[in-house]
């Protein structure tokens, strides 16, 4: 199922590929990341202060890195010879996210905007068949937007949040993230951005976050929140770990094609505020999603 997807994208883009895509205004900014098994491992980088015009992210991959390509030129098969396939049984490939969020359309139809944080990582899907939405690109998508149009911001803290809000809306405020408030409990717009902050047993009952009780399958995130626990899993899906007292989360997921929502929970009020504290761009990079344990960081899924 998996790999009919990516097919019909593949062709879909190949096909764009070959009608030529228009010149247009070049990318001012633009930064690239590969890595592989969920960001545990960085292969390279490339940033360019002004791509050229109608640069794809296929082009812009293939500038600095070794790439194979198959179906036409629009599925990734290899990037400096680290390819896709299986390992151990388990399905493994190339997929990419642009300001972390995953791509809606291949990489050779998919264009390049001022302050698009490019990134390709290679990992096993067999747990999780989508990833829509990663938190290792912050401050984006908050500070660029989606597709080169920037959305509203709004931070909606829960009744418990206390030092987690203020200290989220701060972080954010250093990021150079333009916000406002939402009422805790207002439901997702195709085209806002929303950021909860609180306690699980709060944050529960939020339509989006909600789900990520039903785990990774669901929602792309390797954690599985419950009132006053967070169960963290491996690239598996197995059980590797179990947050109690002033344990945090931060995560990103999407409900189908919404503007996606980032949760900063914990365990408690006190695990919340870890979460917060955690809101930062040396933090969060490469990162799929961070739990918190006290002050240390754990890398979703967990590495065994």
């Amino acid at each position: 199922m998996r790999h009919r997807r990516l097919l019909a994208l593949a062709l879909a883009a190949a096909a764009l590929a070959g009608c030529g895509v228009g010149a247009g205004e070049g990318a001012d900014g633009v930064s690239l990341t590969v890595t592989r098994d969920y960001g545990a491992r960085v292969l390279g980088t490339e940033h360019r202060d002004e791509a050229p015009g109608g640069e794809t992210v296929m082009r812009f991959l293939q500038r600095g890195f070794r790439v194979r390509t198959r179906y036409g030129g629009g599925f990734v098969q290899s990037i400096d010879g680290v390819s896709g396939g299986r390992e151990d049984g388990r399905p493994l490939d190339w997929f990419f996210y642009v300001n972390g969020l995953e791509a809606g359309e291949g990489a050779a139809a998919t264009r390049l905007h001022a302050g698009d944080r490019i990134w390709w990582d290679r990992h096993d899907w067999g747990s999780a068949m989508r990833v829509p939405a990663v938190v290792g690109s912050f401050p984006e998508p908050f500070r660029s937007g989606v597709a080169g149009k920037r959305f509203p911001v709004q931070v909606a803290c829960s009744p418990g949040a206390g030092a987690a809000c203020a200290e989220a809306k701060r972080r954010m405020s250093a990021a150079g993230i333009d916000f406002g408030a939402a009422a805790f409990g207002s439901p997702p717009g195709e085209l806002t951005l929303r950021v909860l902050v609180g306690p699980w047993r709060e944050l529960r009952r939020d339509l989006v976050a909600g789900r990520l009780e039903d785990g990774p399958g669901a929602t792309g995130v390797f954690a599985r929140p419950a009132r006053e626990r967070i169960e963290l899993l491996d690239a598996r899906g197995r059980s590797a770990a179990t947050l109690r007292a002033a344990g945090g989360l931060v995560a990103a997921t999407r409900l189908r094609d919404r503007s996606p929502t980032w949760v900063l929970t914990g365990t408690d009020a006190a695990g919340a505020l870890a979460a917060a504290r955690s809101l930062s761009e040396p933090a969060l990079r490469n990162r799929f999603a961070l739990a918190v344990d006290g002050r240390r960081p754990i890398p979703l899924p967990v590495a065994r």
